[in-house]
């Protein structure tokens, strides 16, 4: 199958520095993650940001990793049935701030560090009923200047990605999609994204891979053909080093990378 053209080249700024996982984050300091303490730091100690976004009930992309908000916030209840404003109102657990929205994070950054962000799949089996949270993450970049790059697991994402931004450096977030660690997802669709078979046809142009599956020959292969390689998550030190040998940065959390 023909696919789109490749996006434009992950800037180097991608590979500079290591990424922070929902930003540098740590509970204990008041700093949870995806907050604006955790990209206070990250910014502060010179890494890269990775976030999440999710779509609320009003329209807007909010920088928050679960579709549930209790692990974060103690309360019951989505993302997707609340408001922007309510779910600003909302205190995450251990911190003072509420759940910001993406256009309010990308004003705090302001261009200084690279921005990694993921879209969370919004269809709950990798299927093609999105379209509402990459049209809006889409519409808060409108001017932005900065280093940012776009990615999720759900191929249909990255190609409605191209179709709203198609200027924007895209990718996939990939893995070896071991069905009991990918649940709720059906067995058939783990297999068929195991093998990273719509690179082309969404036109990407990095993959962001689960650091333990990187000696995987289909990761070779992208790689070879100019595919950027990035990896998540890191967690030690050692783990870095290892990772190192093959992806060419990574994203990091628990420790100063």
């Amino acid at each position: 199958m023909v696919g789109r053209p490749p996006a434009p080249p992950l800037p180097d700024a991608f590979l500079a520095a290591p990424i922070a996982h929902r930003g540098y984050h740590d509970r204990a300091a008041g700093r949870i993650e995806n907050s604006r303490a955790a990209f206070r730091a990250a910014i502060d100690a010179g890494y890269g940001i990775e976030l999440d976004l999710q779509l609320s009930a009003d329209g807007r992309a909010m920088v928050f990793h679960d579709h549930a908000l209790e692990r974060l916030t103690g309360l019951g209840g989505t993302v997707h049935t609340s408001t922007a404003a309510e779910l600003g109102a909302i205190r995450l657990l251990d911190s003072e701030e509420g759940i910001p929205t993406f256009r309010e994070v990308l004003d705090l950054v302001a261009g200084r560090v690279p921005l990694l962000v993921e879209i969370k799949d919004q269809d709950g089996a990798m299927g093609p009923n999105v379209g509402a949270l990459e049209a809006a993450a889409c519409a808060d970049l409108a001017g932005y200047d900065g280093p940012v790059a776009l990615m999720s697991f759900n191929p249909h994402s990255v190609a409605a990605l191209a179709r709203h931004a198609p200027g924007i450096p895209r990718g996939l977030t990939t893995s070896g999609f071991a069905p009991e660690q990918s649940k709720p997802l059906s067995p058939a669709v783990c297999e068929r994204l195991r093998g990273i078979p719509d690179y082309d046809r969404v036109g990407a142009s990095f993959i962001s891979h689960h650091w333990q599956d990187l000696s995987r020959p289909r990761v070779a292969e992208l790689k070879a053909a100019g595919a950027a390689l990035l990896c998540w998550t890191i967690r030690r030190p050692e783990e870095e080093t290892e990772a190192r040998r093959i992806a060419q940065n990574i994203t990091f959390e628990g420790y100063a990378a």
